[in-house]
Formats: structure tokens, sequence, C-alpha cells
């Protein structure tokens, strides 16, 4: 009983999430860890820079820092996300394929019948908000955790700590400080990210005249598609982090547009951007090697995908 369940498509699907999104982090953390100093605006403004301050300050384990929150955040974080937006895409798809076969809702206006229909919706970039919004909602305290941990290690030396430090200061709202622009932030975000990738892969199988994709060619559609979801949305990623993390300097922001304002005038429209070098460093290889290892590892558990 427990191996057919662990052989149903959405638990294998789940679980591909979180392996592939674990061995990615596992990797980039270092990458991860010099991006958020970067965008808070914590030591150097530049990567090398950063990369030497670090080292200096806490040695080669200091690229690590928040490593293990990050682990702990990324696994339900990437389960939820890419179980969900497969989850999603299945029954846009379905539906939008049953909505075909019958005669849609009218609704008549004067003497004209208007029918309703849901071709023009787009069942991948439905499924990529969903995905974005439901992991981030579910996730969103691990977040504000591994920043915590990543920027200020001498205030939050463990994870125990930064749990206790954080409530006695905010209660469980601060667990949750910049969910709006998270979710904000999400939606163009996650919605052309997974859009970018679906659309990028079946335009190149279709010019290639192949099913699918092999490792390396997912690869390089992967971080295509996380640098143009990054580019898009990244003033609202500093608007975040910001927030976030805006505490620790005694000056946070009440809101996003606050936060948004604040850069502005303090660093200028370039200030939106700031950080962003490191950010496409980071999100395009993690962007490739999580879709190459998802796809690895769908076709390990999925047996029903060997079978079809």
């Amino acid at each position: 009983m427990i191996q057919n369940f662990l052989r149903t498509r959405e638990v294998g699907e789940f679980l591909s999430g979180a392996l592939a999104g674990a061995m990615t982090k596992a990797v980039l953390a270092p990458l991860e860890t010099i991006r958020t100093r970067l965008v808070v605006g914590v030591g150097s403004k530049n990567i090398t820079g950063s990369f030497i301050e670090i080292i200096e300050q806490q040695g080669w384990q200091g690229l690590w820092a928040g490593n293990g929150i990050n682990m702990l955040r990324i696994i339900p974080t990437q389960a939820i996300e890419l179980g969900t937006f497969e989850c999603v895409k299945r029954t846009m798809t379905s539906a939008q394929e049953k909505w075909k076969q019958i005669e849609g809702p009218k609704l008549q206006i004067g003497h004209v019948n208007v029918n309703f229909s849901l071709s023009w919706v787009s069942p991948v970039a439905v499924a990529g908000a969903a995905a974005g919004i439901v992991s981030t909602l579910a996730c969103h305290p691990l977040e504000v955790l591994k920043d915590r941990l990543t920027v200020s290690p001498d205030i939050y030396p463990s994870l125990s700590i930064a749990i206790s430090k954080i409530y006695k200061d905010g209660g469980v709202g601060a667990f949750y400080a910049g969910l709006s622009p998270t979710l904000v932030g999400m939606l163009p975000y996650s919605t052309c990210y997974y859009f970018m990738y679906e659309k990028l892969k079946k335009s190149y199988c279709q010019s290639k005249k192949k099913k699918s994709l092999n490792r390396p060619e997912m690869l390089v559609v992967g971080a295509l598609a996380g640098f143009t979801a990054s580019t898009i949305s990244f003033p609202l990623e500093v608007a975040r982090k910001r927030l976030m993390v805006g505490a620790l300097q005694g000056k946070c922001p009440p809101n996003m547009v606050a936060a948004l304002a604040e850069v502005i005038r303090d660093e200028g429209l370039t200030g939106l951007y700031r950080g962003w070098g490191a950010s496409c460093l980071k999100v395009m290889p993690a962007s490739g090697i999580t879709w190459t290892f998802y796809e690895a590892w769908k076709d390990i558990l999925l047996v029903e995908k060997r079978i079809l």
C-alpha cells in the first residue's frame, strides 16, 4: 500500500521537487549568501568585495551561513511549488479540453450573445502564479529565518536563538515580515518563470523536431527562464528584503511602497537593481540546475511515466 502511494504521480512530483531543491541549494549556497548581503545593503557593494569580506570575517564556512535553515526551507518550498505547478497545470489543461467539448455559458448584451471561453487562459501562467503563492504562504517564516541567519550571524548564531528572538521582538507576525511584497513580487516572477520555461522548451523542441530536452538543454532553458523572471520582478525583491531585515538596521519601512521610495530616495532608480548581477549569478544556475535535477528525479520516481 505504501509502495503504491509513493508511486502516485503527485507524490512523485512533490518528492522530485524537494530533492531537486535540496541538491541545488547545497551547491549554490555561497552565491545565495553573497546575493542576500548585496540586496539588503550589508558590507561591500560588489560581488568580489562581499566574497572577500565573508572569508575575512567568518572564514569559508561563512559562505554557507544560514544554509541549514535554507535547506529546511527549500525542501518544503520546492516540493510545494513544483508539485502545485504540475497539479494546477494538469487540472487547467483538462478543464480547457472539457470546455471545448461543451457549449460554454452565454451572456446576452442587448441583442448580442457573448460566449465565454477558457481558451484564452494559459494553464502554465495560472499554474505558475498558483505555485508561487501557495509555496510562499506555506514557507515564508523559513525565508525570514534564513535571511536573519545569513545577514546577522552574530545576532542570530543559531536557529533556536533566531526563532526565540524574532518571536520576542515581534510575535508571530514578525515571521511574516515582508509577506505583502513577497506575494506581489511572486506573481510576476512565478508566472513569468514557469511560462518562459514551458514556452522556451516547447519552441526549442518544435524547432529541433524532438519530443523532449536533454539535460544540458534543460540547464540552459531553465537558466534563461530564471534570468527573465528575476529581471522583471527584481525591484520588488529589493523591497521585500528591505522589509524583512530592515529592523536590524533600526529603520524598517512600514510597507512595500515606502521601501521602494526609500531606495529611490537614497540610491536613485539604480538602487532598485542593486545586487541584480549577484542575483542573476545565483538565479540562473539555480533555475537551470533545479529543472535538470527535477526532471531527472521524475524519471526515477514516476513509474507511470516510464510505463505510459
